[in-house]
């Protein structure tokens, strides 16, 4: 089993920045792969950014790349979420999620790839 609590979200204006944290615990073989995914209203939730955390290997949405980093603290056990240059758009709950190491093989995971998530965090951008 896998549990993962999301900190960090908040209400920021256009061009700002916040910083995302999850902490994670349980198997280490279920966790991977860890991702950021994000739901706005009345829309489908989406991958944002995800990391193998064994090989530390990145992939991001095309929406997001060159403003958003996804990384990781192993003596933590926590992956993180830093965002700069936020926009209106990028308003939504985050979620971080977690899966086995297939979930990180190609690009950002699907949500049936994802065996646990977190309870969101929300950020808003004004």
């Amino acid at each position: 089993h896998v549990q993962l609590v999301e900190s960090g979200g908040g209400s920021v204006q256009a061009g700002g920045s916040l910083r995302l944290s999850c902490a994670a615990s349980g198997y280490t073989y279920n966790r991977n792969c860890m991702a950021w995914f994000r739901q706005a209203p009345g829309k489908e939730r989406e991958g944002v950014a995800r990391i193998a955390t064994g090989s530390g290997n990145t992939y991001y949405a095309d929406s997001v790349k060159g403003r958003f980093t996804i990384s990781q603290d192993n003596a933590k056990n926590t992956v993180y979420l830093q965002m700069n240059s936020l926009k209106p758009e990028d308003t939504a709950m985050y979620y971080c999620a977690a899966g086995s190491s297939t979930a990180c093989s190609r690009g950002l995971p699907g949500r049936a790839q994802i065996g646990y998530w977190g309870q969101g965090t929300q950020v808003t951008v004004s």
